[in-house]
């Protein structure tokens, strides 16, 4: 699809006034030299905006950074990964205020104006000793050219960092977006399991930003799902520092629609690129529901079928089975009508009328072969619509999820338990 967007380089230091650093502590492995913390800077103050998990278990960093956004807005964010900081109770807290309070200190900054994010395993105090030493040397590694230093020092069982970056004209001006994510698995809608850290040089009203990071969160990260779980840390901050030097966008003005979608244009690469990273899958599947009477019998019903082990291991064997997926719809909640629904892998009808399609299921059989496939459900009830965009549960997923044993051995050995 055509779009007035040009991609670039840098992620979150390609638009203008931001910088960003990263370097290893060693947090998860002290005989890694793995990124594993790092800092994103505005050189200009900032709007910013934050949304944030909806498990009602929330790790320190999640706490810490929706009460600093409340009080001010945040110019900063230090974030680590190999340890979530979550369920560390007071000791977890004190942690991760001490890591905003040390970045800014050395920005000059207020604590407040510093975010803070963790993610990794749950459940384990943060190693600080091997932070603590290290804040001199995150500074000294910001720059303007570090945008992918800062995506690869936030993942944990991704298999490579995921960064994204457009520059756009408005009115005249040139304005920039750029981000970064981690997620691969615990991945599901209502603030998928992830990070996401976005940039932008765009001078902004307020309620412009919020209005644009609502809509753009709820169409790509609310939209994903991996293995349906939620996890403690979900964030997505963005950062707007005015640098691009244009008339200020208002809440309700064309200039402000024309942001937000390429705010979500932004989101979407980043939530997209989540689902196909997902740990050890092999599908992408973009799940179509329309034809409901409401948008939130639509939803039901996506989240209930993109979120079934049943459905989700028939793709992994790329098995058709439109019988998996029309027992999720029925079980959804949504109100539906059995003898009405329509189920098509691509085009082609796997289900009509609630029964068998004219399909030869050989043709249906080298749709679900390919890494990347459409499924449109089809309630013929009314006009809402949803997309949902989903992958496969593998053996290979579950082998990799079995155990953590070995990071409780090594906080063991650090004195932590």
């Amino acid at each position: 699809m055509d779009h007035p967007y040009s991609r670039i380089k840098g992620g979150v230091c390609a638009p203008k006034g931001f910088l960003g650093g990263a370097i290893s502590c060693g947090i998860k492995n002290p005989d890694s030299d793995r990124l594993d913390l790092a800092l994103i800077y505005s050189e200009h103050d900032c709007l910013s905006q934050g949304m944030f998990t909806q498990n009602r278990v929330k790790a320190a960093p999640v706490r810490v950074s929706q009460s600093h956004l409340r009080a001010h807005p945040a110019r900063a964010i230090i974030v680590n990964s190999g340890n979530a900081n979550a369920c560390t109770g007071p000791t977890g807290m004190k942690d991760a205020r001490t890591m905003a309070k040390e970045a800014a200190k050395r920005l000059n900054l207020k604590q407040r104006e510093v975010a803070v994010c963790s993610t990794g395993v749950i459940g384990l105090p943060l190693p600080m000793s091997r932070i603590d030493p290290n804040y001199d040397r995150l500074i000294k590694s910001l720059g303007n050219k570090n945008g992918n230093d800062v995506a690869k020092a936030i993942i944990t069982s991704d298999t490579h960092a995921k960064e994204f970056a457009i520059s756009f004209d408005l009115d005249g001006t040139r304005i920039r977006i750029g981000g970064c994510a981690k997620g691969a698995g615990m991945i599901n809608p209502n603030m998928a399991t992830m990070l996401c850290f976005v940039t932008t040089d765009a001078k902004l009203h307020p309620t412009c930003l919020e209005r644009a990071v609502k809509e753009a969160v709820e169409h790509t990260f609310n939209r994903i799902t991996i293995d349906g779980d939620t996890s403690t840390n979900d964030t997505v901050l963005v950062l707007a520092n005015g640098a691009a030097e244009n008339k200020t966008i208002a809440r309700n003005s064309k200039n402000c629609e024309i942001f937000s979608h390429a705010l979500q244009f932004v989101m979407g690469k980043l939530a997209k690129a989540i689902v196909r990273d997902g740990e050890r899958v092999t599908k992408f599947v973009t799940l179509n529901v329309k034809g409901a009477r409401t948008g939130v019998d639509a939803k039901k019903v996506a989240q209930a079928v993109a979120n079934s082990s049943l459905v989700k291991s028939s793709w992994n064997g790329e098995d058709p089975n439109w019988g998996r997926i029309i027992h999720a719809v029925g079980y959804s909640g949504a109100s539906i009508k059995e003898e009405l629904i329509d189920i098509f892998y691509e085009s082609k009808p796997a289900c009509q009328g609630g029964l068998q399609g004219e399909t030869n299921p050989e043709v249906l059989r080298s749709i679900v072969s390919k890494p990347e496939f459409e499924i449109t459900i089809d309630l013929n009830l009314g006009a809402a619509e949803h997309t949902i965009y989903a992958s496969d549960l593998s053996p290979e997923y579950v082998a990799f999820n079995r155990s953590e044993y070995a990071y409780w051995k090594q906080a063991q050995k650090d004195g932590l338990l």
